[in-house]
């Protein structure tokens, strides 16, 4: 069975096409095909002969969503509605990689896949729009895996930031009153590939939307101190800088965050096996990699 990964290029498409092993998986990042392309990824299933596609592609930068909408949207709702289109019409399924961003972050639990949606931002909508959208399309083969503060050896995040913030300065100020679960891209590509892995075992899957998300939740204040502390311990820190807590007001952005967006991930156990990993166990992944090619 022949796997697609689009986004190829990004943190999770990267961990995908490592993580392969001996599965037959083609990966494509943005310059060799464009998921609004409807030809293109036309010929992309036929020449390859794709049995099931994994979207990893999307519009991450959160903030410039708000001064560029339109290219936003253009990744985030239109891609995945082209990609389903030609997956219909192929009679292949699709994986697809949405956000813990279309909730409001106004709910003190967890959310779960039936939590009603409210995105703050055109992120956030865009994200949901292309939900929608594979639902619609695609009603019946597709996954939807919502994910949340993702990070991992290769492209920017916040790992990558507080690194290097930590090497230039003796203290720095960082936000305490969001909530969340970091999650490993690593562990989202190995939970991709294991459902990938159950289709083509059985040729079926629960279909539907599941939550997945490292443990346990914590503030980017409290992820802040883990990173300084493990990169630290890892050799790529000489010493941690201080980190004070702050509230969201006190650090503005273009757009707004959910407070609290921690996520359920009982049904992806339940229906499908995939546990919840310690975030702490990809953060020393993240930095070994490093240590050993910065």
């Amino acid at each position: 069975m022949t796997i697609l990964v689009t986004g190829a290029g990004g943190q999770v498409g990267r961990e995908l096409v490592m993580r392969a092993g001996q599965r037959a998986l083609v990966g494509l990042d943005r310059s060799q095909l464009d998921i609004t392309d409807a030809g293109a990824l036309a010929a992309a299933l036929s020449a390859h002969r794709v049995r099931l596609v994994i979207n990893a592609a999307a519009w991450t930068a959160v903030d410039r969503a708000e001064s560029e909408p339109d290219a936003a949207w253009r990744v985030n709702c239109d891609g995945p509605a082209a990609l389903a289109a030609a997956c219909a019409a192929a009679a292949i399924p699709l994986l697809h990689i949405s956000t813990d961003y279309v909730f409001d972050g106004r709910s003190a639990r967890p959310y779960d896949e039936t939590s009603a949606v409210a995105p703050l931002g055109v992120y956030g909508r865009s994200k949901w729009a292309g939900e929608q959208a594979i639902r619609e399309t695609l009603p019946k083969r597709h996954v939807i895996l919502r994910v949340a503060w993702v990070f991992g050896a290769h492209g920017g995040n916040f790992v990558r930031t507080m690194l290097r913030l930590g090497r230039e300065r003796e203290a720095l100020s960082v936000v305490a009153d969001q909530y969340g679960a970091p999650t490993h891209a690593g562990a989202i590509a190995a939970a991709l590939l294991s459902i990938a892995d159950r289709y083509g075992a059985q040729a079926t899957l629960p279909w539907g939307t599941y939550h997945l998300s490292g443990t346990p939740v914590t503030t980017w204040h409290g992820f802040a101190e883990s990173i300084f502390a493990e990169a630290c311990a890892a050799g790529l820190l000489a010493r941690a800088p201080l980190v004070h807590p702050i509230p969201t007001e006190a650090y503005p952005l273009p757009a707004a965050r959910p407070a609290h967006s921690a996520l359920d991930c009982t049904l992806i156990r339940t229906r499908l096996g995939i546990e919840p990993t310690p975030w702490i166990a990809g953060l020393r992944e993240v930095l070994n990699t490093w240590k050993r090619t910065p």
